[in-house]
């Protein structure tokens, strides 16, 4: 469903991404990982083309989505959703109208049409009380369900999730992984998560990407991500306290 063929990417630097070669298949869940400044955020963005190779091409399906360009861009981007790191709802709107958002501005629809789907999504994301609701009045969790639900309000075929779980409670943290993998068996889209939370990785993973100075240096299902012998991967994986020997002896 999504390729990357040889993608490199820098910022006047040494390389984000190193020609990159990655295939994730229609259905699925691939999450990215890696430490602070690996390039998931930027190899999330290259397949909407927020950002352009400087090298290499991405499709999705049979289409180049890097080398497209106006309506056929737009056409190719219509088959994502996007979930934001930081929600990215409109403070002046309702839940409701930031859910409506992406139907009044690419859909020709009637209101009740936006209404009732508006509605369905929210009831997906268990949030349909709160539809007259400001974001300031809501939680950090339920903005980011706000955000979901708008992200699958166009029933897009691909969902995108840049950090679902950044600063979210553990208990909050694990409402969304069920979101998410809930999204994907009733919808049956393919989902590509970029996140730091190993825990949110082995949870909704069907596959584990790991990128390490521009390069992918695992891709292996959750149960073989944490039997690596690379030593940057258990070093990822001890940090949070996942196969680490003795890390809770001296409490």
């Amino acid at each position: 469903m999504i390729r990357f063929d040889r993608v490199t990417k820098s910022f006047g630097g040494p390389p984000i991404l190193d020609e990159i070669n990655l295939e994730i298949r229609g259905g699925e869940t691939v999450v990215i990982v890696g430490f602070s400044g690996a390039g998931k955020s930027v190899t999330l963005r290259h397949m909407v083309r927020l950002l352009s190779p400087d090298f290499g091409k991405i499709y999705v399906g049979n289409e180049c989505v890097s080398e497209a360009k106006g309506r056929e861009l737009a056409k190719i981007r219509s088959r994502f959703g996007y979930l934001f790191q930081g929600a990215a709802l409109m403070q002046w709107l309702t839940v409701g109208d930031n859910v409506a958002l992406p139907l009044r501005e690419t859909k020709k629809m009637s209101n009740d049409q936006v209404d009732d789907l508006v509605h369905e999504k929210l009831t997906m994301v268990n949030l349909e009380d709160s539809i007259g609701k400001f974001p300031a009045e809501l939680s950090g969790g339920m903005r980011k369900r706000v955000a979901l639900a708008r992200a699958i309000v166009t029933d897009p075929d691909i969902i995108l999730y840049d950090e679902p779980t950044s600063g979210l409670d553990p208990v909050t943290s694990r409402t969304i992984d069920r979101l998410i993998d809930g999204l994907r068996v009733d919808l049956g889209v393919t989902s590509v998560v970029v996140t730091h939370d190993l825990h949110s990785a082995l949870a909704i993973g069907s596959r584990i990407v790991m990128l390490y100075k521009g390069k992918i240096i695992e891709n292996s299902s959750p149960s073989k991500f944490i039997r690596s012998r690379n030593s940057y991967v258990m070093e990822f994986l001890n940090a949070q306290y996942i196969n680490c020997p003795g890390a809770w002896d001296k409490l």
